[in-house]
């Protein structure tokens, strides 16, 4: 009697919790690398669900990759950052349109005693020259992401072709975290976004060197994959997501979002034409 009981009562319990919660729907998103070592995902993701009841899934890669994911069909949206990237995959029709919502710079950073003395040059590009002149160790994150192509970029702004380097030209073909950690481990020069340098663990003898260039320059947007090219792909869903990621309630934790007193994103996207 007292064992039938119990089940009666287990079996009342869980079917009142079963009534009283309903799953999340589930959405797949492409974003960089940078954008998860930032810490900013752990900020955004349970308010995003806890306000559409939404689990926003992330695929961590490069921006090249995520760009891949699109095309194939393999996630409903992508954040990136790679702008010219970004237009081709739109003139290709993978996306239906690209949304800015944050962004930051890059930086480059380097041994505290800084051996190439980056720190005293006038411009990205000269900083970058003045490596190539010392050859001494960088790192590259090799990886087609957005941060790799802008790195390959301002080489060839400085009129150099990584190709023609040698030995202290390190390509690791790594995400931004892993490059940073192998960047520390050889005491090397890398380029990184603001946001990951911030938030890595395991500076060692690495310090912030040259910011503040234009052209360094790094914006994040948002682009839902075409659902003409791709039915399955959850358009209604990844149209909830873009509200949420422009609306005021993201602005304030995207801008709010600080380690150590600095800030890593600001926020920019605006109102819906």
């Amino acid at each position: 009697m007292i064992k039938h009981a119990l089940l009666v009562a287990l079996s009342l319990l869980m079917a009142g919790l079963s009534a009283g919660s309903t799953a999340a729907e589930t959405l797949r998103m492409a974003v960089t690398t940078s954008f998860n070592n930032s810490g900013l995902s752990d900020i955004l993701l349970p308010e995003i669900e806890k306000d559409l009841g939404l689990e926003v899934q992330l695929l961590i890669v490069g921006t090249g990759q995520a760009l891949r994911l699109g095309e194939a069909g393999d996630v409903d949206a992508i954040l990136v950052h790679s702008r010219k990237a970004e237009e081709a995959f739109l003139a290709g029709g993978y996306g239906t349109h690209r949304r800015e919502i944050m962004y930051n710079d890059f930086v480059l950073i380097g041994p505290a005693g800084d051996p190439a003395g980056i720190a005293g040059a006038g411009n990205a590009a000269e900083a970058l020259s003045r490596i190539a002149d010392t050859t001494p160790l960088f790192v590259s994150r090799g990886d087609d992401s957005g941060t790799h192509k802008k790195e390959l970029s301002l080489w060839a702004s400085a009129g150099l072709d990584t190709e023609g380097f040698d030995g202290w030209y390190r390509a690791v073909g790594a995400g931004m975290g892993a490059s940073l950690n192998t960047a520390s481990g050889m005491n090397a020069y890398i380029m990184s976004d603001r946001a990951s340098w911030l938030n890595f663990g395991n500076k060692g003898d690495l310090a912030l060197l040259y910011s503040g260039d234009p052209v360094l320059f790094n914006q994040y947007a948002f682009i839902p994959v075409n659902p003409d090219r791709h039915p399955h792909v959850k358009a209604d869903l990844v149209a909830k997501l873009e509200g949420w990621l422009t609306s005021p309630k993201a602005a304030e934790l995207i801008n709010t979002y600080k380690i150590n007193g600095n800030t890593l994103f600001i926020f920019n996207a605006k109102s819906a034409s």
